[in-house]
Protein backbone atom coordinates (compact mmCIF):
# COMPACT_ATOMS: atom_id res chain seq x y z
CA UNK A 1 0.00 0.00 0.00
CA UNK A 2 0.84 3.72 -0.70
CA UNK A 3 -0.52 4.76 2.39
CA UNK A 4 0.89 7.93 4.27
CA UNK A 5 -0.51 7.27 7.64
CA UNK A 6 0.55 3.16 7.50
CA UNK A 7 4.07 4.66 6.76
CA UNK A 8 3.80 6.76 9.76
CA UNK A 9 2.95 4.18 11.41
CA UNK A 10 5.65 1.69 9.94
CA UNK A 11 8.19 4.25 11.47
CA UNK A 12 9.32 5.26 7.89
CA UNK A 13 7.95 8.82 7.60
CA UNK A 14 8.36 10.42 11.26
CA UNK A 15 5.95 11.82 13.25
CA UNK A 16 5.50 13.78 16.79
CA UNK A 17 3.88 10.78 18.68
CA UNK A 18 2.08 11.65 21.61
CA UNK A 19 -0.11 8.28 22.01
CA UNK A 20 0.39 4.76 21.05
CA UNK A 21 -0.37 1.10 21.61
CA UNK A 22 -1.06 -2.23 20.34
CA UNK A 23 -4.07 -0.84 18.23
CA UNK A 24 -3.55 3.12 17.92
CA UNK A 25 -1.24 5.68 17.07
CA UNK A 26 -1.69 8.99 17.90
CA UNK A 27 0.33 12.07 16.46
CA UNK A 28 0.46 16.02 15.77
CA UNK A 29 -0.99 17.55 12.62
CA UNK A 30 1.65 18.90 10.37
CA UNK A 31 -0.65 21.86 9.60
CA UNK A 32 -2.60 22.57 12.85
CA UNK A 33 -5.82 24.07 12.91
CA UNK A 34 -6.00 24.45 16.50
CA UNK A 35 -3.51 25.18 19.21
CA UNK A 36 -3.59 21.50 20.04
CA UNK A 37 -4.61 18.95 16.55
CA UNK A 38 -3.78 15.46 17.20
CA UNK A 39 -4.69 12.88 15.07
CA UNK A 40 -5.54 9.35 15.95
CA UNK A 41 -5.54 6.69 13.74
CA UNK A 42 -6.19 2.85 13.78
CA UNK A 43 -2.53 0.82 12.97
CA UNK A 44 -5.13 -1.73 11.09
CA UNK A 45 -5.52 0.09 7.62
CA UNK A 46 -9.33 1.02 7.41
CA UNK A 47 -10.28 3.49 4.48
CA UNK A 48 -12.85 6.01 6.15
CA UNK A 49 -15.48 5.76 8.29
CA UNK A 50 -17.19 4.30 5.50
CA UNK A 51 -15.07 1.12 5.61
CA UNK A 52 -16.03 0.07 9.45
CA UNK A 53 -17.38 -3.15 9.83
CA UNK A 54 -18.56 -5.36 12.63
CA UNK A 55 -15.13 -6.73 12.34
CA UNK A 56 -13.01 -3.97 13.08
CA UNK A 57 -15.79 -1.56 14.96
CA UNK A 58 -13.62 -2.62 18.04
CA UNK A 59 -10.80 -0.71 17.15
CA UNK A 60 -12.73 2.19 16.55
CA UNK A 61 -14.43 1.85 20.07
CA UNK A 62 -10.85 1.55 21.39
CA UNK A 63 -10.31 4.92 19.62
CA UNK A 64 -13.30 6.70 21.48
CA UNK A 65 -11.54 5.31 24.86
CA UNK A 66 -8.23 6.68 24.19
CA UNK A 67 -9.27 9.76 22.99
CA UNK A 68 -10.01 11.40 26.38
CA UNK A 69 -7.15 10.39 27.83
CA UNK A 70 -5.21 11.79 25.17
CA UNK A 71 -7.20 14.85 25.55
CA UNK A 72 -6.71 15.23 29.79
CA UNK A 73 -2.83 14.47 28.72
CA UNK A 74 -2.72 17.91 26.39
CA UNK A 75 -4.49 19.82 28.99
CA UNK A 76 -7.99 20.32 27.00
CA UNK A 77 -10.13 20.59 30.03
CA UNK A 78 -12.42 23.01 29.15
CA UNK A 79 -13.20 20.94 25.79
CA UNK A 80 -12.35 19.72 22.96
CA UNK A 81 -13.80 18.68 19.49
CA UNK A 82 -13.55 15.08 17.63
CA UNK A 83 -13.58 15.49 13.48
CA UNK A 84 -13.20 12.29 10.95
CA UNK A 85 -13.67 13.81 7.34
CA UNK A 86 -14.89 11.32 5.28
CA UNK A 87 -14.71 10.91 1.43
CA UNK A 88 -13.00 13.67 -0.98
CA UNK A 89 -16.03 15.95 -0.42
CA UNK A 90 -15.68 16.17 2.92
CA UNK A 91 -11.90 17.38 2.89
CA UNK A 92 -10.91 13.88 3.70
CA UNK A 93 -7.30 13.96 1.86
CA UNK A 94 -5.39 10.85 3.39
CA UNK A 95 -7.92 7.55 2.83
CA UNK A 96 -6.62 5.95 6.02
CA UNK A 97 -9.69 6.43 9.23
CA UNK A 98 -8.22 8.97 11.25
CA UNK A 99 -10.22 11.82 14.35
CA UNK A 100 -9.03 15.10 14.55
CA UNK A 101 -8.59 15.90 17.97
CA UNK A 102 -8.69 19.80 18.18
CA UNK A 103 -8.65 22.17 21.17
CA UNK A 104 -6.57 24.45 23.19
CA UNK A 105 -8.65 27.21 22.07
CA UNK A 106 -12.53 28.25 21.95
CA UNK A 107 -13.25 26.94 18.30
CA UNK A 108 -16.20 28.52 16.17
CA UNK A 109 -19.19 26.75 15.65
CA UNK A 110 -19.38 27.48 12.09
CA UNK A 111 -18.38 23.92 10.52
CA UNK A 112 -19.37 22.31 14.06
Amino acid sequence: MDCLFCKIIAGDIPSAKVYEDELVYAFRDINPQAPTHILVIPKAHIDSVNGITCDNSAVVAHIFEVIPQIAAAEGLEKGYRVVSNCGQDAGQTVFHLHFHILGGKELSLEMA
